[in-house]
C-alpha cells in the first residue's frame, strides 16, 4: 500500500459510510456535476463533508499528478467545460 493510499484510507475511515460509497459520491460530484447538498442529503452526511471528501481526494489527486493544477485551470479558462 502506497502513502497516498494509507492517506486516503485514513480520510475515509473517520466516517461511518463504506469508503467505497464515499468514493461514489465524491465522483459524483466530480465527474457529474451533483451539487454537493443533493449527495450529502442523499447519504445522510452534511454538505460540509462532502466538501471535506471532496477538497480531499482533489489535493492527494494533485499531489499524484503535479500537472493537475494546470489542467483545472484550463478548464475553469474554458467555462468549466471539457473539451
Amino acid at each position: 500500500m502506497t502513502k497516498s493510499d494509507r492517506e486516503i484510507m485514513e480520510i475515509f475511515e473517520a466516517y461511518d459510510l463504506p469508503p467505497r460509497r464515499i468514493a461514489v459520491i465524491v465522483l459524483a460530484v466530480l465527474r457529474h456535476d451533483q451539487r454537493l447538498a443533493d449527495m450529502a442529503g442523499g447519504n445522510n452526511v452534511s454538505e460540509s463533508t462532502v466538501r471535506c471528501w471532496r477538497d480531499e481526494l482533489i489535493t492527494l489527486l494533485s499531489a499524484q499528478a503535479p500537472r493537475l493544477d494546470r489542467a483545472l485551470k484550463k478548464v475553469a479558462q474554458q467555462g468549466g467545460r471539457w473539451s
